[in-house]
């Protein structure tokens, strides 16, 4: 991975979204947390945020994975720079004040938001210096609240919001699947129109991703490509469309 990467950012302007909610986990949970999992609605499935899951959560994305992830980068010779949305303010969110979850029997209920926020803003001339100046930022999707507080939010909605406020060509949205799957049958090409259609048979993890990509699509983002993070050449297989889901416009 890291050396397809490297071989990307060689011709290409690359910003590196991570996620690592596994990990925060089972950070969680040595630390006596346990760790509550909401689905909305729509289907995205989430977790919930208090004050003192957003410290773990901080700790273990921006302390520990996001430096993992710029060493690794570093050590193959790729200028990473380490970021969260608190760093120079680079994004900006509103602080959910209520959520709508979903049990088991499809009951919905109201609950307090917690720490938890929907990006409104994104500092993109902060990432554009940093292009520019040659280097890869990586960023960790946590934001800033109105009150300058942390805030929990999708790291593939976040990827989307970006790549829209950077005008990106592509949005890679990677996962532990091959691509997006409709009726035990993999999908090579569809469009944001046929997507949509067909959005209440995906499932909760795949939801958010496809949710994402017609984000990013109404953006102006060309194309989204969902592909695996595993095996050879994950990333360059995407582009070149020789693996994964490619979402486009049209």
């Amino acid at each position: 991975m890291v050396a397809d990467l490297k071989e990307l950012a060689k011709d290409n302007r690359v910003v590196l979204v991570h996620g690592g909610g596994v990990e925060v986990t089972e950070t969680a949970t040595k630390l006596g947390k346990e760790q509550r999992f909401i689905v909305s609605p729509e289907g995205f499935r989430s977790r919930y945020t208090d004050k003192e899951t957003i410290e773990i959560y901080t700790m273990v994305m921006a302390g520990k994975i996001n430096k993992q992830i710029v060493l690794a980068l570093q050590s193959q010779g790729v200028p990473a720079v380490g970021l969260s949305g608190l760093d120079g303010l680079l994004l900006k969110a509103e602080r959910k004040k209520r959520l709508i979850a979903v049990d088991e029997r499809g009951r919905k209920k109201v609950i307090d938001g917690g720490y938890t926020g929907k990006i409104n803003e994104v500092n993109a001339g902060l990432l554009q210096f940093l292009l520019q100046k040659g280097y890869v930022p990586v960023v960790t999707p946590i934001a800033v609240s109105e009150e300058f507080e942390p805030l929990n939010v999708d790291g593939d909605r976040t990827a989307a919001i970006i790549a829209g406020a950077l005008k990106a060509d592509r949005l890679i949205l990677l996962t532990d699947v091959q691509g997006l799957v409709l009726k035990g049958k993999p999908v090579t090409k569809i469009s944001a129109t046929e997507v949509k259609e067909v959005l209440g048979s995906i499932g909760h993890g795949m939801s958010t991703k496809v949710h994402a990509a017609l984000e990013a699509l109404n953006q102006g983002v060309s194309e989204v490509l969902i592909t695996s993070g595993t095996g050879a050449n994950p990333v360059s297989s995407a582009l070149k469309h020789k693996s994964g889901t490619v979402i486009s416009r049209e």
